[in-house]
């Protein structure tokens, strides 16, 4: 790799077929208002990575992650799921696309009224005309993939932070998606609880073949599930590859960022807010 690379240029692994990639992202723009935050981004995921979206705060994550499950239409490019333009299609189109992605929140988005049975449920009673014992049953064998066997019958204001994120993705995994996104699965977590989760991705990579994108910032993650890396800075793409090398890269802002080095200060700026709070 070098310093600002070409999106095209960056990584060095072994192009596959066209028909291994489950989401390809073509030169994809976004604006709020007048501002871009996203700049004619290409990203190729493969079927059963799992693909990590890192950068800093303000960097364009959560935007773009917005778009790749749908939630927002981009000013240009297309985002192709499956070989199908994603953006081009109408919204009861997209609906349907959206039944084959699973979704972990950050926040975990449990319903705090309702059991992690009917939690797990829900998207299954929504969306499919299953028996209800059929649901019934594979709701068990979700909960119980996450480790939460015998907790069925819990709200979610009973259990950890940890046991709301293995819920959460039970969840997801309710419909049997062809791909989970995940917006900063280890957040608010304590290491060792946090190392769970990563595992658990990982896990589930390995036993289902299962497509993951994460977004984090959390560097201990990285390391342990990113198959390949996409740094984001500023909304454009600054390198693409596996951690290993992004480490090895020349990108000062990838450097900077995989060894936790802060930026240098502006003396001027310090004197200048200084001043500001003496007004």
């Amino acid at each position: 790799m070098t310093e600002s690379p070409r999106q095209e240029d960056v990584g060095v692994s072994p192009s596959p077929e066209e028909s291994d990639y489950i989401l390809v992202v073509e030169d994809l723009v976004v604006h709020y208002g007048d501002r871009k935050v996203l700049d004619n981004i290409n990203l190729k995921i493969r079927r059963g990575e799992t693909f990590v979206i890192l950068g800093g705060s303000g960097g364009g994550k959560s935007t773009l992650l917005r778009n790749l499950v749908g939630l927002m239409r981009p000013s240009s490019g297309r985002i192709l799921f499956d070989g199908e333009d994603f953006t081009a299609m109408n919204d009861a189109e997209r609906i349907e696309i959206r039944k084959k992605m699973g979704m972990c929140f950050q926040g975990s988005a449990l319903f705090n009224s309702m059991s992690l049975e009917d939690n797990v449920a829900l998207p299954l009673r929504e969306h499919t005309r299953l028996e209800p014992s059929t649901i019934d049953i594979m709701t068990k064998i979700k909960l119980e993939l996450v480790g939460l066997g015998g907790y069925e019958e819990f709200l979610p204001s009973a259990i950890s932070g940890g046991m709301k994120k293995r819920a959460g993705l039970a969840r997801a995994m309710a419909m049997d998606p062809q791909i989970i996104f995940y917006d900063e699965p280890s957040a608010g977590l304590d290491p060792i609880v946090a190392a769970g989760i990563d595992m658990l991705i990982r896990r589930m990579q390995s036993t289902f073949n299962m497509t993951s994108v994460v977004v984090t910032h959390e560097m201990a993650s990285v390391d342990l599930i990113a198959d390949n890396v996409c740094m984001l800075k500023l909304g454009k793409v600054e390198a693409i590859g596996t951690p290993k090398e992004l480490r090895a890269c020349d990108n000062e802002f990838v450097r900077q960022f995989f060894e936790r080095r802060p930026e240098e200060e502006d003396i001027d700026d310090q004197q200048a807010f200084i001043e500001s709070l003496t007004e």
